[in-house]
């Protein structure tokens, strides 16, 4: 071919498989592979033999080249043995060939693997497939013509196949079963090459110039002629390269070829893949160099922190440890304040988390201590009775008042402390994904953790005095001239308010989304997800979120919520809801269980709940619940303990109100601002006061790298390097190779029996006397006796060669074969007169000897052509 990109082309891929394979990763071009399809006796496997030297077998073979200085082959199924002598490799490929299929011609399905490694061979890759077949030979099946046909279609199919037709040159081209074949998989021919075999073989007289020179029957990657060893020539040990130089002398001294012998012969054949190679890698190479750009980007800026750093410089140490400290303070104020330029869109921060604390946990918290509607009107009789005594009332004591309102702000110090832990503990979780950036140094993130932790701890006992400090205020004072206190001639009518702006709450959504209902029977479909939607009366779900379909409604009416454990069968987090009077909830259920995918999916559905009057369970004592269910009252202490009740009701929403605005500011000044503004410095003057003037921890050790991240480094900056180099590789294919575009469109339709748009009648081979055409077409007049026909004959060049028999005047016919014709004969011609014109293939002399009843005696196939015949 004289492409000298193309001779560069084999080190430049195997330098690029070198980089790939540098950075860990799989070069992986997806050449198309090369399927060698012919039928028996084609010359296919000889085709290979001249590579290689291999057989031909009853399984597909996968055939790997590799170009390399020395030549060995190695087999799948014989990992690591490598043979040198490639009689050894043919006797290895007929042994497996036998141990899969049997001794006696039988076939398989599965692939022999063999890899050749020569400095004579291209890198190819060929799948030798058996030869196609009519007659079962063996233990073959009846139907081994189709087993066949179906193993090779298994692999021409594939649109990334090449496929190698072998046909030989002493055969009917127009019916190839390779080409047939070919022709069903690839009708526009873009990925099937034509080789004519046994070129030596036809008989004295006839050439396949025409065929060669793709004038005559078509393809449109053309053929190309090969030349194989004989029986007599394997028998007597030729070698490959003797064989390779005596098919280069046959194109170069025979008259046909040696004008196109440097477009002949395996070389060529061998050029010729090698380029459609070319072709597809370098159609690969864009979306192969957007891939490595885009991993250089990702890898420049940590390769260019790890090519500044410098283990063995103290003062290199000393300036990465306070850069990391700083960073680990504007990380954690980051991911408290919410600022930043990255933004989390898979979890929520620790501020995020923290803020749902205050405003969905600590409510719900508060609302879980207040006591049970009977069990309070309980404690209030109680506290009436006892500051009267002995005395019968007459006015509805104040000190019960306040003795009743100081035990519920009591029980608020539980949810306070409470919120403290889970702030404590947000911020530690924090502390410990900021310190991940410190991973590198272990000890560095160790002290670290340990300064910020035990600063938060310092700063917890702080909080939760302060919080209980804020309880204890209340405690200290009942303020019963609040503005917002109803007092006690209000109290009545202050309940009556509530009722109504309680049954005004309308339907007023609070929340929607996805729960799953989990206490649905198996045999109804089991646990199902639904669109919920939470309002101030009820809890409806529907089919999905566009809201058409609704499957059911449950007022909010005497529910109450509690948690389920989890099964250890479910990854869910569950809760459900109940009725207090112990009827259905949801058809025949007592219980609505309810899952969500975490435990704070499932707090925030309770808080929700909770602004819809829906509260958790309380948990009451057999003695309380006995003591209570004995309990009675007269008409007038009811009266009292209904004021009182909403006395109560009144001022410990006013200490809610209160304390729900204290305990976020509480928590926020004395720990999270503390925390998040005083982080650095905190740890840098630690550091100073303890690791520099430590004997047992010093600066030195702080920034020792764990052995991961020195192997971080060295990976992210080779890989760094190999990426360049395979860019630079890939620019140097794309400039010293070129792509050859493929040839024009030609007609292939002579491919199985048609051409032109008209179908041929079915071909067929004569070896007997064919009658000339009579009446109709054509019309024989009689001879003179002893009357003669010289025929005289040129090749004509083009698509159509006529070879035209001149004798006497009178009717003629067109013909036109696609078979071998046997060399030239002469003799009498005592028959009618006639005029043939032949199409031949192969022949350039023909002599045609009609006898007396009109007939043509010569070896020819015919079938319709034009309007004459």
């Amino acid at each position: 071919m004289g492409n000298r990109g193309m001779e560069e082309l084999i080190p430049l891929v195997n330098r690029l498989q070198d980089a790939f394979s540098s950075i860990g990763q799989a070069c992986n071009l997806d050449l198309p592979q090369i399927a060698v399809v012919g039928g028996q006796s084609a010359g296919k496997s000889s085709v290979l033999e001249n590579f290689v030297g291999s057989t031909a077998t009853t399984n597909p073979s996968f055939i790997f080249y590799f170009c390399v200085r020395l030549e060995w082959a190695e087999f799948l199924h014989c990992k690591g043995k490598k043979f040198t002598d490639f009689d050894e490799v043919r006797q290895e490929i007929e042994g497996e060939t036998d141990r899969v299929t049997g001794a006696n011609k039988g076939i398989s399905p599965i692939p022999i693997n063999l890899r050749v490694y020569s400095p004579h061979v291209l890198n190819l890759t060929l799948i030798d497939l058996p030869g196609i077949t009519k007659v079962p030979v063996g233990d073959q099946p009846a139907d081994i013509e189709q087993q066949i046909r179906d193993m090779i279609m298994q692999f021409i199919t594939r649109e990334s196949c090449l496929i190698l037709a072998v046909t030989p040159a002493n055969t009917d081209l127009a019916n190839s079963d390779a080409l047939k074949l070919a022709k069903d998989v690839d009708p526009q021919g873009l990925r099937t090459i034509g080789v004519i075999t046994k070129l030596d073989l036809m008989d004295e007289g006839t050439d396949a110039r025409d065929v060669l020179e793709n004038k005559l029957l078509p393809l449109r990657r053309g053929y190309i002629g090969v030349v194989n060893r004989s029986q007599k020539d394997i028998d007597g040990k030729k070698d490959i390269k003797a064989a390779l130089e005596a098919e280069r002398k046959f194109f170069l001294s025979h008259p046909a070829y040696r004008h196109m012998a440097d477009k002949m012969g395996t070389p060529r054949l061998q050029k010729v893949l090698n380029q459609q190679l070319t072709n597809h890698i370098r159609d690969t190479l864009p979306a192969f160099r957007s891939k490595l750009q885009s991993q250089l980007l990702a890898l420049d800026k940590e390769a260019e922190e790890y090519r500044g750093y410098r283990p063995d410089d103290p003062s290199r140490k000393t300036k990465q440890l306070l850069q990391m400290v700083q960073q680990f303070s504007v990380d954690f104020e980051k991911r408290i304040e919410g600022s930043g330029d990255q933004v989390d869109t898979v979890e929520l921060s620790g501020g995020a988390k923290i803020n749902r604390i205050f405003h969905e946990r600590f409510p719900f918290e508060l609302v879980k201590m207040e006591c049970d509607e009977k069990e309070m009107r309980r404690e209030i009789s109680y506290a009436i009775k006892n500051i009267h005594g002995i005395r019968t009332g007459l006015f509805t004591p104040d000190m019960a008042f306040e003795a009743i309102v100081k035990k519920q702000i009591i029980k608020l110090k539980e949810p306070c402390v409470k919120c403290v832990d889970m702030v404590i503990q947000e911020l530690i979780n924090t502390v410990r994904q900021c310190s991940n950036k410190l991973e590198c140094f272990p000890r560095l993130r160790e002290e670290t953790e340990r300064i910020v932790t035990a600063h938060i701890r310092d700063r917890e006992s702080r909080a939760k005095e302060q919080v209980l400090l804020v309880i204890d205020i209340q405690l200290s004072y009942i303020n019963t001239n609040h503005e917002d206190f109803i007092g006690f001639a209000n109290a009545q009518q202050r309940s009556s308010q509530t009722n109504k702006s309680q049954s005004s709450a309308g339907n007023q959504v609070i929340r929607k989304g996805w729960l799953t209902i989990n206490n649905i029977s198996i045999m109804k479909g089991g646990a199902k997800e639904y669109w919920f939607v939470l309002t101030a009366e009820s809890l409806s779900w529907f089919k999905d979120d566009e809201e058409k379909e609704k499957k059911y409604m449950l007022p909010l009416d005497n529910l109450k919520v509690r948690d389920v454990e989890k099964s250890f069968m479910s990854s869910k987090h569950i809760f459900c809801i109940f009725n207090t009077e112990s009827r259905n909830v949801y058809k025949d259920n007592r219980t609505l269980e309810l899952a969500c995918d975490s435990q704070d999916d499932v707090d925030s559905w309770k808080s929700s709940l909770l602004r819809a009057g829906v509260y958790p369970e309380k948990t009451i004592t057999s003695e309380t619940t006995t003591t209570t269910d004995n309990f009675s009252m007269d008409p007038q202490l009811e009266r009292k303990v209904e004021t009182i009740r909403n006395l109560v009701d009144s001022y410990m929403a006013i200490v809610n109100k209160c304390i729900r605005d204290l305990m976020p500011k509480t928590i926020m000044h004395l720990m999270i601002n503390n925390v998040r503004k005083l982080t650095f410095v905190f740890i840098y003057m630690e550091q100073e006061n303890g690791f520099y003037h430590s004997s047992s921890c010093d600066q030195n050790s702080l920034m020792d790298e764990s052995q991961e991240q020195a192997q971080r480094r060295d990976e992210v900056l080779r890989t760094h390097q190999a990426l360049k180099e395979a860019l630079a590789i890939i620019g140097d294919i794309s400039t010293s190779t070129i792509t050859v575009p493929l040839p024009p469109p030609v007609d292939t339709s002579w491919v199985g029996g048609t051409s032109g748009g008209r179908r041929y009648s079915e071909m067929k081979m004569y070896n007997t006397l064919h009658p000339f055409p009579s009446a109709g077409l054509l019309h024989p007049a009689p001879l003179p006796p002893g009357g003669c026909l010289q025929a005289s004959a040129q090749l004509l060049e083009g698509p159509h060669h006529h070879q035209t028999a001149q004798g006497p005047s009178g009717p003629s016919i067109t013909v036109r074969t696609a078979l071998r014709l046997p060399a030239a004969r002469t003799g009498p011609l005592p028959a009618s007169p006639g005029e043939c014109s032949l199409h031949t293939l192969y022949t350039k002399t023909v002599v045609l000897n009609p006898d007396p009843q009109g007939t043509l005696s010569c070896l020819f196939s015919i079938y319709p052509y034009s309007t004459h015949c």
